[in-house]
Order: C-alpha cells, then sequence, then structure tokens
C-alpha cells in the first residue's frame, strides 16, 4: 500500500535527489571504536557488505526539505532507503573509478573542508563567549537602558459609523453600562463579548489614532468624542494605568544571542587581521595601496570619469 499520490512520490524523488550530490560528497568520518549498537538501531540494509542503520534513515531524513522533515518516517521510509541504497552504490563506483583521485575531487573536497572548519570555528567561539552569564548581563544593561515608558488598560466599542459612536457616546453619558452596550453593539465581537475589554497595552501596540486618544484619558474616562481608526469609529474608556514592565530575559534571548554573536565576531575578525599580513590586488594583479591605519577606505574611481 502506497500513502502517496503519484504526484508526491514524484516531488519526494526530486527533493532526495536533490539532496544525494551533497550527501556523496561528504567526505567520510573516522571510523569509530567498535562499540554495540543500541536496540533501537537495526540495520535496514546491507549493500555489499556495508550496512545502513535505522539511524541513517533518520539522518537522511533530517537534511530534507522542511516539508518533508515533518512527515511521519514510515511515510517516506522506502523512497528514503533506496535513495540511501543508491547513494552507496554511486559512491562505491566512484571510489573504483577513482574519482576521489581527480583534481576536480580535491578542489572541491578542500574547498568543503575550509568552509566546514570555518562553521566549527566559528560556533566553538562564539559558544565560549557567549555564555549565560554574558546573556544575563547584557539583558540586565538592556533593561537599565530602556526609557521609562507607560501602559494602560481600556475598554472599547467599535462601530461603523460616526453617528452609531456619538449615540453610544450619548447612552454612556446618560448612565448606560459601557459593558452591556460593548456586548450589544460592538463589532469588534472578540472585545465585545468581554465587556471591550483590550487588557493591558503599550503605545506601540495600536494604530496611532487609537493609542493617541486612550492614552490622554484619565482613569475612569470616556473619549468624549468618536474615535476614527481605519476598523471604524471607537469610544474608549480608560480603566487604569501603569508603568510598564520590561520584556522578560526569556523574550529577549534570541535577540540577545543575536547581538551578542555578531559583536563576538567582530572582535574575532579584528584580532585575526591585526596578527596577519594581508595583501591585496586589484583584479588586474596590481598591487592595492595599504590604507594607513585610521583613514579612510579609498574612494573606487567613478566608471566614465578621470
Amino acid at each position: 500500500m502506497t500513502f502517496f499520490s503519484r504526484g508526491a512520490r514524484v516531488a519526494l524523488l526530486l527533493a532526495l535527489s536533490a539532496a544525494a550530490p551533497a550527501f556523496a560528497q561528504t567526505p567520510p568520518a573516522p571510523a569509530p571504536a567498535p562499540a554495540a549498537k543500541p536496540p533501537g538501531d537495526p540495520v535496514v540494509a546491507v549493500v555489499n557488505g556495508q550496512s545502513i542503520r535505522l539511524s541513517d534513515v533518520q539522518a537522511a531524513q533530517a537534511n530534507l526539505p522542511q516539508q518533508y522533515r515533518g512527515l511521519p518516517l514510515e511515510r517516506i521510509y522506502p523512497a528514503l532507503l533506496e535513495q540511501i541504497i543508491d547513494a552507496k552504490l554511486q559512491v562505491t563506483e566512484a571510489r573504483k573509478s577513482k574519482v576521489q583521485d581527480s583534481d576536480a575531487y580535491k578542489k572541491r573536497l578542500a574547498a568543503l573542508e575550509e568552509r566546514l572548519l570555518q562553521e566549527q570555528y566559528l560556533t566553538q567561539e562564539i559558544d565560549k563567549r557567549v555564555t549565560p552569564q554574558a546573556l544575563k548581563e547584557r539583558y540586565e544593561k538592556k533593561v537599565r537602558d530602556l526609557p521609562p515608558e507607560e501602559e494602560v488598560k481600556a475598554r472599547h466599542i467599535l462601530v461603523a459609523d460616526e453617528a452609531a459612536a456619538k449615540a453610544v457616546i450619548a447612552d454612556l453619558q446618560k448612565g448606560g453600562d459601557f459593558d452591556k452596550i460593548a456586548k450589544d453593539k460592538s463589532t469588534d465581537k472578540a472585545s465585545g463579548a468581554q465587556g471591550g475589554d483590550l487588557g493591558w497595552f503599550k503605545k506601540a501596540d495600536m494604530v496611532k489614532e487609537f493609542a493617541e486618544a486612550a492614552f490622554m484619558l484619565k482613569k475612569g474616562e470616556v473619549t468624549p468624542a468618536p474615535v476614527k481608526s481605519q476598523f471604524g469609529f471607537h469610544v474608549i474608556r480608560l480603566d487604569d494605568r501603569r508603568a510598564a514592565q520590561p520584556p522578560s530575559m526569556e523574550d529577549m534571548e534570541d535577540e540577545l544571542r543575536a547581538e551578542l554573536s555578531r559583536e563576538v565576531y567582530g572582535q574575532m575578525m579584528e584580532g585575526l587581521r591585526k596578527s596577519a599580513k594581508i595583501e591585496k590586488f586589484n583584479m588586474d594583479g596590481s598591487k592595492i595601496p595599504e590604507t594607513p591605519p585610521g583613514a579612510p577606505p579609498a574612494t573606487p574611481p567613478t566608471p566614465g570619469k578621470n
């Protein structure tokens, strides 16, 4: 029984084929010391004496395009296993043909090794320096440097036209119940069901017209005139206001990690360049004059000008 339509099978095979060259070009890892395989990693195929294990199939799935990575392995297992078998056969024949001795292969292998060394070095150095303590210190500094900000808790009643909004304001001025009117008349059904309650928000969280009107109110006040926005006409009541709490470290962690990683990279490269002798040449092979320390970089000539 197959779970894929013909079109889906073709798409999967194309994805597997696209992944195959990278698989074939990856240099073999050094053989680990013999060890007992866990019972959950059985041999799933043997190709000319070479074992393929379930973990190999799982690793191959992890390198597929995103739409296939999330599929249950059993759905793509047959196609994936056949692709790994094909790759093993191709690698064996490539070795027999001495592809590994060709200049083209050696050049690509050297380029791949350089890229892997670069990636591994950067990962290693950034992991050393972007520590939990460094992240904590950067977070505390960010929080200290944040300008004081206010947030408010407000309700609103949204209607389609100005006349309806004025009628709502008139009802409220006569003692009408804001919650009940919001439930009955607001076109914002989500907040209307909660009596118009929008919870706590900062000025930047709302559209400009709404935010400016809400933040001008005193606690308990209702806007004296309808507030027009792209959504319609609002009648707003301010329930409370307070100093805004800073974002948590958890919320900021990705931003902080990226910021520190960029800084670490810049510091690393500055140090490496200072300790290296670097000569640069133009496309015609002529030497580019060295720029004295502190001098602005040379401006390239404008085409067509002497």
